[in-house]
């Protein structure tokens, strides 16, 4: 089993402490595991485990090695949904290429009603936002009138990059679900460690659908925020 070296970058976003009363004393720690240029180009194949990723995050987004799904974490638990939608919890010996997840503690909540599609929904939670310059971990429950999602099936070697990969993507339709967003707001500054801007992946009440987010019409829902700043970004030699 390769080894792992462990690389802490503090972000220390003083300007955000300064103007967000909201924020906690120093914030919170993200862990992630690899990065989104990595994925990008077809590292599907990680050696952390996700009894491993339990210790430094109850909340958070990812995927399974071989890019097979979208992993969901919430309060805990964490799950996988398939291809085909389903939803399978996920066993602690699987591995995980890419992930993120924190010990998610709000700071600040924020009622959204009537919302209708993503784009407004990223522009409202702007607002609430101290320092666009920061990273926030965010998590919206609710019920959702309609949500665009995907998944992904798992890949074969030769490893294809993910634009490729995911051509094949499956979209789901859902509509009058109750459920949670999770996921994370990071800067333009940090395109190559993460995704620019919101990016989220929701798991319904009932634990029988999910996904990556496309899209959604909001009906009603309250959502918590909380502000990153530290990174443990962990990377596989």
């Amino acid at each position: 089993m390769k080894r792992i070296r462990y690389f802490r970058l503090a972000f220390l976003f003083a300007t955000i402490i300064a103007q967000a009363s909201w924020a906690g004393p120093g914030g919170g720690v993200l862990c992630q595991i690899s990065t989104i240029t990595a994925l990008k180009v077809g590292v599907y194949d990680g050696n952390t485990t996700f009894g491993e990723l339990k210790k430094h995050g109850d909340m958070g987004l990812g995927t399974l090695n071989r890019l097979d799904g979208e992993m969901v974490a919430l309060g805990g638990e964490f799950l996988r949904v398939a291809v085909d939608g389903k939803v399978f919890p996920i066993q602690d010996s699987e591995q995980t290429p890419f992930a993120v997840v924190t010990m998610f503690q709000a700071e600040k909540k924020v009622p959204l009603k009537g919302i209708p599609n993503a784009t407004e929904l990223y522009q409202t939670l702007d607002h609430q936002l101290a320092n666009l310059d920061g990273v926030y971990a965010v998590k919206i429950e609710g019920i959702f009138k309609h949500l665009r999602v995907r998944s992904v099936a798992g890949q074969n070697k030769p490893y294809p990059g993910l634009e490729e990969a995911l051509k094949n993507e499956v979209v789901f339709d859902l509509k009058d679900v109750a459920g949670t967003l999770v996921g994370f707001r990071f800067p333009d500054y940090m395109g190559g460690v993460n995704v620019p801007g919101y990016h989220f992946h929701f798991i319904g009440q009932d634990r029988k659908s999910g996904g990556h987010l496309l899209d959604c019409v909001l009906e009603k829902a309250e959502g918590e925020i909380a502000v990153i700043s530290t990174l443990d970004l962990r990377l596989p030699e």
